[in-house]
């Protein structure tokens, strides 16, 4: 394997490993206020106080990874400058509106989730709500939007640049990928939720990933419809594209049994498949593009990638950086692992 294919490799498993982590805090953020609920009986005070402590032990089911899962995107975007400068040059200038919507999602949601609990009233935590939902909505939303047009294929000029503007993002195709990846990383934190909470949460948060899942593969469907009527994605490798496809409808399709059934475990890694595979089929359906253009020939990983002597200065960091990442996920999901409430106290 050639150092290209090599960092190549890395840089989708970066990014196919901050979805599959990252996604699970975009979906409980999104589904924090319908995860609350009081029993039927209860009076309005005890009913708010349920509700609230519902809300609070969703939370706290992401609460130990919160922060810790963005390292992934941070050494995505490490490994995109280092490695394939003329990719990064074009993408972020590019994509620049998406970019900026992702960030300042990320920061107004990570804000609201430590906030939250310092609201003295009830009006400021429904603000606070508000933040934490819109914090998830919109990051989740604009990657759907980025994967549905390096999908399509970018207006790319003769000079490699490239702007997108409302024509180019509001398209059917585009849409559709971007509504599939919101539920998609809303059904996924469910099972998070299902997986991490105490029994009543969990069951709740069940029944909504079910109904997500059925959702998502809905628009899903609509997205593939697109692309076989020529106003979808434009894939370079067709027989390639077309197993990572069934896979995703395979891995919806067992979330949506697993969940269903009550297999918390399995309909997690079911929807870990799910949101890791888009990023397979954007790198793997396009190869040996890393861009390509609607209007222009594409950027292949060749023309993207830096010299041969900066890849062998960044493999001899990587191999020291990435088994740290690796073992601090893993020493951080054995730390906090079993469900919340019983080893672990209320974080927020």
């Amino acid at each position: 394997m050639s150092l290209e294919t090599l960092w190549l490799a890395l840089l989708g498993l970066l990014l196919a490993g901050y979805f599959v982590l990252g996604g699970y805090d975009y979906g409980v953020q999104m589904l924090h206020p319908f995860l609350g609920g009081g029993r039927g009986g209860q009076d309005g005070q005890e009913a708010a106080r349920a509700g609230d402590a519902g809300r609070n032990a969703a939370l706290d089911a992401i609460a130990p990874f919160f922060l810790g899962n963005e390292v992934w995107l941070v050494a995505f975007t490490g490994v995109l400058f280092g490695a394939f400068p003329h990719l990064e040059g074009s993408l972020l200038s590019g994509l620049y509106p998406l970019i900026v919507a992702i960030l300042v999602g990320l920061v107004l949601g990570g804000a609201a989730v430590q906030l939250r609990g310092r609201a003295r009233g009830a009006r400021g935590r429904r603000c606070w709500n508000a933040l934490i939902v819109f914090g998830g909505a919109l990051p989740a939303l604009c990657w759907g939007l980025v994967l549905g047009l390096l999908l399509h294929g970018v207006p790319r000029r003769a000079d490699g640049t490239f702007h997108i503007g409302p024509g180019d993002v509001l398209t059917p195709f585009v849409l559709a990928c971007g509504v599939t990846t919101t539920l998609l990383f809303a059904a996924h934190g469910a099972a998070f939720v299902a997986l991490r909470s105490a029994p009543a949460i969990a069951s709740r948060a069940r029944r909504l990933g079910a109904t997500l899942l059925r959702d998502a593969g809905a628009v899903g469907s609509l997205a593939l419809l697109l692309t076989l009527f020529g106003a979808g994605a434009s894939m370079t490798n067709r027989v390639t594209s077309a197993v990572l496809a069934t896979l995703f409808a395979a891995a919806l399709a067992g979330a949506w049994w697993y969940l269903s059934h009550g297999h918390h475990g399995r309909a997690f890694a079911a929807t870990c498949c799910a949101t890791a595979l888009p990023v397979l089929l954007v790198g793997a359906g396009h190869h040996p593009y890393v861009l390509i253009s609607s209007s222009s020939t594409g950027l292949t990983v060749h023309q993207a990638v830096t010299d041969g002597a900066t890849l062998k200065i960044l493999t001899a960091f990587g191999v020291v950086l990435i088994p740290v990442i690796l073992a601090y996920q893993a020493w951080s999901w054995w730390a906090f692992r079993g469900r919340t409430g019983r080893r672990h106290p209320s974080y927020f």
